[in-house]
């Protein structure tokens, strides 16, 4: 019993350092939203594309809530329809500045001490759009305060995550077509 307990032991630990090392900075360094504006990038977002990974394969309709606890820190509500599952998913996390809260340049936690990338690259004056990088080129968002974006933004921001070394074409585009 306990030789089997230790082989499932050690599977668990393996997988977990897989899924850390998956999460490591890659050492992309994005130019990012400098001076960036917390509290304007607080509320409801709307996500309009994304890069598929495996958190949020399967989801429609996903919403990101920015907003700010007590102690001042970021707390990030996320929210999308598993169509498979025929279910809302809700993920709570938080997010941190990384050095200079005048950059955009994040932090995200939804597993206690474990962080990922979370860089703002582009957003527009009135903080309506936003495109969001991660460490690496394999996640990307592009996010609205509305459940569309206009194609001049959208055009712009798909064109800048080009320049990033962003693969556009392998874009999910978000159905926004249920309430929660």
């Amino acid at each position: 019993m306990e030789k089997k307990f230790m082989i499932k032991s050690l599977l668990i630990a393996s997988s977990a350092l897989l899924v850390l090392s998956a999460m490591k900075p890659k050492g992309k360094d994005f130019e990012v939203v400098r001076p960036f504006d917390k509290k304007k990038y607080l509320g409801k977002w709307y996500e309009i594309a994304r890069l598929d990974y495996f958190w949020e394969r399967n989801l429609d309709n996903v919403t990101a809530t920015y907003s700010l606890d007590e102690a001042g820190r970021i707390k990030v509500d996320n929210k999308g329809y598993d169509t498979l599952k025929g279910k809302w998913k809700q993920s709570i996390g938080k997010a941190k500045s990384v050095a200079d809260p005048q950059e955009g340049r994040l932090k995200v936690s939804f597993f206690g001490p474990f962080y990922a990338g979370y860089n703002v690259v582009a957003v527009d004056e009135e903080y309506k759009y936003a495109l969001v990088a991660g460490e690496n080129t394999k996640y990307l968002w592009l996010l609205s305060r509305e459940k569309n974006i206009p194609e001049k933004i959208t055009g712009e921001y798909l064109e800048k995550a080009r320049s990033l070394g962003y693969n556009t074409d392998q874009l999910i585009w978000v159905k926004h077509d249920r309430d929660e």
